[in-house]
């Protein structure tokens, strides 16, 4: 699959395809075609678009988070069934990461539901990879900030990447 992958920046004209790829991969929450479209361009350099002979297979929407110039907060990752298994996920956080325009991240951010084991497994595979502590906490409660109609969301925090000694 690697010959046949191209991981690159998102462009504008990718809003509909990461829009129609998100349908496609629950639990993740589709958001508007509009806010796509600012992703693939506002937030384009915290992004990433991975293409399987020209389709969009994946996409990682990010951005750094305001007053911390440190810290990229992952929005969300998707891979479309035909490419799983074979760690794009990781592959796309990691091109995200090691871009220059993000040369002074040294922390990652994201938010899971507590019964999410695919992105639990990611997030820690990326963490271990980077030799960097993993913590959580709760960020959006199922109650209170969700009204009861989504699951809470804990905050999970990696770094600083290479903190840890390695094995």
């Amino acid at each position: 699959m690697d010959s046949e992958l191209t991981l690159r920046v998102p462009t504008r004209e990718d809003g509909n395809a990461v829009y129609k790829l998100i349908e496609r991969c629950p639990p993740l929450d589709v958001n508007s075609m509009y806010c796509n479209l600012l992703q693939c361009s506002h937030f384009a350099e915290t992004s990433v678009a991975a293409l399987l002979n020209g389709e969009l297979v994946g996409f990682v929407s990010g951005y750094i988070v305001p007053g911390k110039e440190d810290t990229l907060f992952i929005w969300q990752v998707a891979v479309g069934e035909q490419a799983r298994g074979r760690g794009l996920a990781g592959k796309m956080l990691a091109a995200i990461v090691d871009r220059e325009g993000c040369s002074s991240v040294n922390n990652m951010q994201t938010t899971i539901t507590e019964d999410n084991e695919a992105s639990w497994a990611l997030f820690r595979g990326f963490a271990e990879r980077r030799r960097a502590p993993l913590s959580h906490e709760l960020m959006f409660d199922e109650k209170k900030h969700f009204g009861g109609a989504h699951a809470s969301e804990m905050l999970v925090k990696i770094g600083p990447f290479g903190a840890l000694a390695s094995a």
